[in-house]
């Protein structure tokens, strides 16, 4: 055994300050050499000062780094319990929980225990406030990051790498702080939550609208039927069972960053223009190859196809024009000529782009070379316009960037790439870089500004847009069209109605009167409903006399609906009809001694409804001149020098009352004594109109 010993005093010795070459092995060694000790093949004396000694030199030598956590927390599972009396945390609790004594370890005296036990809590100490500095460092990093964010709308590569390597190495030293505690029996330190400060609060206020939390909330489309037409596709494998899905591959992000792509922009800016037009040229002169090598009937197909394709202006038209050119038309040189057709779409029929986009969407799984390929001449029509920076071709410029956004929106055109393009056209912000930057937003800027991965880089490059119309002085259409897009994507948030809360029955009398009786098919079931309403009980007949009296919540048209009503129902409720009509009638008084505009609507609405009240028989012509006489002699000055607060010289309102009422039953005063009095009415009207007509307010 004295051989085997000087063999491990060779393989353990450690020096201070000795880089630990294979922790692996030495983990192995540490816990095989305990376990010698423990079976009895080596003597306390001679072994135990090896053992304590690796185990200073690993502790005390690791007080900043802790990279001999993996080492120690191994000693500790698999010996602790023999060198230091350690006991699990998890087995304390329950041997506490059962009332169960746990057999401890008597191979070690306590006092060489206790000091074994004293160098690893003094280990654990230093590991808790390393993670602590760790949190605190990674909390920094990422504040800054979000103000970056905030600012910029993107962290560079750089910053990325680090922000995952901190977060790795905290991941580590919190993983190894939780196994020391459990194996010590000691408490996790509690990790500071970070306080948001005043500073950050106001970069996330500014520019008003959503925050970044909110976003999650809502729903990146308008509604369930646009949801349905970027996202819901048929099922291709209906149609070609055999054809098998290719899977994409698609570009990381972290790949495709925006210094990437100014790379790119630079590189293609340093080629000349006529370079760049023949680029565009031959890029479209590729799809036209190959067409003499096709057989001319399909050729003829082919041709028919294409040339239906305008009129698929509808879903239903477009996949099955999907489905057609998958089932017979799926051959390279008719998806080149596909493609060719695509991109040459009539820079007036903007229309049919989200169209042409989900029918690259429904062949995307199957041919995603045409897909790829409309993205690559798109992006090169794109960077020609911004290069050539001409003020001509305008619907061309808004066809190309409105394509592009239907593409992104069907997540066939990388989002990277298209808030880039956005990018772009905010580096020189004026005349036609205008239109189309408010062209991309108002296509897919809300998708954009609603979407979680792109929802902060949106919101800085609206508040740019914003920065830019007021530093500048821009013509008022632009100054328009850049409002427009704005509250587009990102609406102003409007005070939250409070819903008046009724009973269900009162919820039900609104329901029928309002809505049903506006209904041709459901206003012959009101009167039904009515009937059969609780009379007996005075809250409801209440609150039905209070909606039967308000005509001003019934659509102008409907207003006789509701006289009718009335006028059936008193046949089963003789004592509504006096109710409603003293309604109506103190109504008409109230308009009078308020005299507010506020009020204008449904004054007009209550005389309508006292006039069709009449016509079905509800209240006497006495009633209706009493009415009108009060029109023209309520609250009337007679002298201009002294005009009335209740009827103004320039109000002429009063007028209009009486030709409302007089419309509405007038035709009935034709004949008996109801004729005379009208005449009569008719001196007394024309005298008021004179006089109104010869105020200093309409004769100056």
């Amino acid at each position: 055994s004295k051989v085997l010993l000087d063999h491990w005093v060779k393989t353990l010795s450690l020096k201070k300050d000795e880089k630990i070459v294979n922790p692996s092995k030495l983990r192995v060694d540490l816990r095989f050499y305990g376990d010698l000790i423990t079976s009895g093949i080596f003597q306390f004396k001679e072994a135990l000062p090896l053992l304590g000694n690796i185990l200073t030199v690993l502790t005390t030598s690791d007080r900043e780094e802790h990279n001999n956590i993996s080492i120690i927390l191994s000693f500790c599972k698999h010996c602790g319990e023999d060198y230091a009396g350690l006991l699990p945390k998890s087995m304390r609790m329950l041997s506490e929980k059962f009332n169960i004594a746990v057999p401890r370890s008597s191979m070690l005296p306590p006092e060489k225990q206790k000091n074994v036990r004293s160098l690893l809590k003094d280990y654990y100490g230093s590991l808790c406030k390393h993670l602590l500095k760790e949190h605190s460092e990674m909390q920094s990093f990422e504040r800054q990051n979000r103000r970056i964010l905030q600012t910029k709308g993107e962290l560079s590569t750089e910053r990325k790498e680090r922000g995952e390597a901190l977060a790795a190495l905290f991941q580590k030293l919190f993983n190894g702080t939780l196994n020391f505690a459990e194996a010590l029996d000691e408490d996790v330190p509690v990790l500071p939550e970070e306080k948001s400060s005043k500073g950050d609060g106001d970069l996330l206020l500014m520019g008003g609208g959503l925050d970044s939390d909110d976003v999650t909330s809502l729903s990146i489309w308008e509604d369930e039927e646009t949801q349905r037409f970027y996202t819901e596709f048929p099922n291709l494998k209906d149609y070609l069972p055999n054809f098998k899905i290719i899977k994409q591959e698609k570009t990381s992000v972290a790949s495709m960053t925006e210094e990437n792509l100014d790379e790119d922009l630079k590189e293609e800016e340093d080629e000349d223009d006529k370079k760049e037009e023949e680029t565009v040229a031959e890029a479209i002169e590729e799809y036209e190859e190959g067409d003499n090598n096709t057989n001319s009937s399909n050729k003829i197909l082919l041709d028919a196809f294409l040339n239906l394709l305008p009129n698929c202006v509808n879903r239903e038209m477009i996949d099955n024009a999907a489905i057609e050119f998958l089932m017979y038309h799926n051959t390279k040189h008719h998806r080149k000529k596909l493609v060719k057709v695509l991109f040459g779409v009539p820079r007036t029929r903007l229309d049919l782009l989200p169209f042409y986009a989900r029918l690259v969407a429904i062949l995307n799984p199957l041919l995603p070379d045409i897909a790829t390929d409309l993205s690559v001449l798109l992006k090169h029509d794109f960077k020609y316009h911004i290069r050539k920076k001409d003020q001509i071709n305008i619907e061309s410029k808004l066809k190309v960037i409105r394509f592009i956004s239907e593409l992104v929106k069907f997540d066939l055109y990388s989002k990277i790439e298209g808030l880039y393009c956005l990018k772009v056209l905010l580096h020189d912000f004026t005349h036609h870089h205008i239109e189309m930057a408010c062209t991309m937003l108002e296509t897919c800027g809300r998708f954009f500004f609603r979407s979680p991965d792109t929802h902060q880089r949106t919101k800085v490059y609206l508040e740019q847009i914003m920065r830019m119309k007021t530093g500048k002085t821009l013509d008022s259409r632009y100054v328009t069209m850049i409002e427009n897009a704005y509250y587009f994507v990102n609406p102003p948030e409007l005070p939250v109605t409070r819903v008046k809360e009724r009973p269900i029955m009162h919820e039900f009398i609104r329901h029928i009167l309002y809505q049903d009786l506006t209904k041709p098919a459901e206003a012959p079931k009101v009167l039904e409903y009515m009937r059969r309403l609780n009379w007996n009980d005075q809250q409801i007949f209440n609150y039905a006399i209070k909606c039967l009296t308000q005509a001003w919540n019934v659509p102008y048209p409907n207003i006789k609906d509701l006289a009718n009503l009335l006028a059936g129902l008193v046949e089963y409720q003789e004592s509504v009809a006096a109710h409603v009509v003293d309604g109506v009638l103190e109504d008409i008084r109230i308009g009078l001694e308020a005299n507010t505009k506020n009020l204008n609507q449904r004054r007009v609405a209550m005389v309508k409804y006292l006039g069709e009240l009449y016509n079905y028989r509800m209240v006497e012509s006495n009633d209706i001149f009493k009415i009108l006489y009060s029109l023209i002699a309520f609250g009337v000055a007679t002298d201009h020098d002294l005009p009335s607060p209740w009827d103004p010289p320039e109000h002429l309102f009063r007028i209009r009352l009486v030709c409302t009422l007089l419309d509405t039953c007038g035709q009935y005063f034709n004949h008996g004594p109801s004729k005379v009095k009208l005449d009569y009415f008719f001196v007394y009207f024309q005298h008021y109109f004179w006089f109104k007509y010869s105020s200093p307010v309409w004769t100056v």
